[in-house]
C-alpha cells in the first residue's frame, strides 16, 4: 500500500473543509461518504451533545456553526476579559465568537485555517455580526501567522489530529503563547493500535480518525515542545458519539475524544 505523504494528507484535508464550507458536503468529524450513511442531527444537537449550551448556539452567527467539532474547548479554557486568544482550525468561526464574548472588547481573538473558503466564511461572519474584536488569518497550524510571545491562551476542537506534523504543531503553540500562556484544546486521541491500511486512508485522515495520535505520544511531545502540567483526559462518554460516526466500522473501539491542557512555563 501506498504511503501517504504530509502533502498527500493536506491537500486532502482542505479539499474536503473547502467543500463543507462551500456546502457540497456536510460538516463531520468522519469521512464524508460516512456522514451521508445515515440521517445526521442538526449542528445544534450535535454541539449539546458535545457540551456547547443552547444559548452558546444561539450566540454566534447564522453558519459560523458547522458541527466540525469533538468537545468543548470553552469549558476548560478558562478566558478571561481583556485576553488575547488564538483558535488552531477556527473553520467557520464558531469557537472564535464565543471566545469574542468571554473576553470582551479589551479582548482580542485570532483565528488560523488553511482552507480559504473558511476563512472567507468566518470573515463573512465577523462582518455580518459586527465582531470588532475577532480576525480570521489563512494559515496552516504548522507555520502559524502570529507573533512571538502574543497570545494568552490557544483553543483548538478536533484539529490538530489532522495534521501530519504535530511535533510543529505544539512547538509553534509555545512559541506563539506568552509566558504563563495556556493551551486548552479538545481533540480526537488513539487508544489502540490502526491497520496501516487505516492510517493511510485519506477519507479517515481528513475524518478525524486515521491521524490520530495515542496519549502517550501527545503527551511526550507537549511536553517536548516545552510545556508543563501537561494533562490529557480521554472521554469515555465520546465513543457512542463516534460510533455513530458511521455504524459498523468500529472506530469507537480505537479512538476517543478528550480535553488536552497544557501551560507555558514562566521563567524563573
Amino acid at each position: 500500500m501506498k504511503r501517504r505523504t504530509k502533502d498527500d494528507v493536506r491537500k486532502a484535508v482542505r479539499q474536503a473543509y473547502g467543500n463543507i464550507a462551500k456546502g457540497r458536503s456536510r460538516g463531520c468529524c468522519a469521512p464524508s461518504a460516512s456522514c451521508c450513511e445515515t440521517a445526521r442531527p442538526s449542528a445544534k444537537t450535535l454541539s449539546a451533545r458535545i457540551g456547547y449550551s443552547a444559548e452558546d448556539v444561539a450566540s454566534v452567527p447564522e453558519g459560523a456553526n458547522m458541527s466540525l467539532g469533538c468537545g468543548n474547548p470553552q469549558a476548560i479554557a478558562a478566558l478571561q476579559p481583556g485576553e488575547v486568544v488564538l483558535d488552531l482550525g477556527s473553520g467557520g468561526g464558531f469557537d472564535c465568537f464565543l471566545a469574542a464574548k468571554q473576553v470582551g472588547e479589551a479582548g482580542r481573538v485570532i483565528g488560523v485555517d488553511m482552507t480559504p473558503e473558511m476563512v472567507a466564511t468566518a470573515r463573512e461572519n465577523a462582518l455580518s455580526s459586527g465582531y470588532a474584536n475577532v480576525e480570521f488569518r489563512l494559515g496552516e497550524i504548522e507555520a502559524l501567522p502570529v507573533a512571538d510571545a502574543s497570545v494568552d491562551v490557544i483553543i483548538s476542537n478536533c484539529v490538530i489530529n489532522l495534521s501530519p506534523e504535530k511535533e510543529r504543531v505544539l512547538r509553534e503553540a509555545y512559541r506563539v503563547l506568552k509566558p504563563g500562556g495556556r493551551l486548552a484544546i479538545a481533540d480526537i486521541v488513539a487508544t489502540a493500535p490502526m491497520s496501516e491500511e487505516v492510517r493511510n486512508d485519506l477519507a479517515l485522515l481528513a475524518g478525524c480518525v486515521a491521524g490520530a495520535a495515542p496519549i502517550e505520544a501527545i503527551t511526550s511531545m507537549l511536553r517536548e515542545a516545552g510545556f508543563v502540567r501537561v494533562s490529557v483526559e480521554p472521554s469515555e462518554e465520546s465513543r457512542q458519539l463516534i460510533r455513530e460516526w458511521a455504524p459498523g466500522r468500529h472506530f469507537e473501539d480505537y479512538i476517543v475524544s478528550a480535553t488536552i491542557e497544557a501551560v507555558k512555563d514562566k521563567p524563573a
